[in-house]
């Protein structure tokens, strides 16, 4: 697994990013996608949102052959956003947000989820950079779904 880890980091790095988002879904979806969850809170901005960028194409090709193991990763990147989790979450809204931008399906199944982290009465993330992140994913959701985001 530090292999693939660090392959997945060394693709991450690349100069050629449509090179980088190639090589990451020629590995073996189910485990390149534990190490997208390390890099979606990478603290060098490129590599973060390239991870984030990649998760939601992985997740995209997992969801196709086994619909359940997407949901249990959105699951995961739900409970990392937990104060229970004992994490933070960061990188987590923005994934979420990625991976429903790519398929109409899940983006329904979670939208309410989604817009409850900016809702005051709902599961509102306090930590502004989490609810910023949150944002993000709202609009990239909206922009790709706009019927799903208006609950038409």
């Amino acid at each position: 697994m530090r292999q693939l880890k660090q392959k997945v980091y060394e693709l991450l790095c690349m100069k050629d990013e449509a090179q980088s988002l190639e090589g990451i879904l020629s590995l073996p979806p189910g485990k390149s996608v534990n190490a997208l969850f390390t890099y979606i809170q990478h603290t060098t901005e490129a590599v973060k949102w390239r991870a984030i960028t990649a998760m939601g194409r992985v997740v995209l090709q997992i969801y196709e052959d086994k619909p359940e193991s997407a949901r249990i990763i959105m699951r995961r990147l739900m409970w990392s956003l937990n104060d229970e989790s004992g994490g933070i979450g960061w990188g987590a809204p923005e994934a979420m947000g990625e991976i429903m931008a790519l398929n109409k399906k899940i983006a329904w199944e979670y939208r309410n989820l989604l817009l409850s982290y900016v809702d005051s009465e709902g599961n509102y993330l306090e930590y502004a950079p989490l609810r910023k992140g949150a944002v993000w994913a709202i609009k990239r959701v909206t922009e790709a779904h706009p019927d799903v985001m208006a609950g038409d």
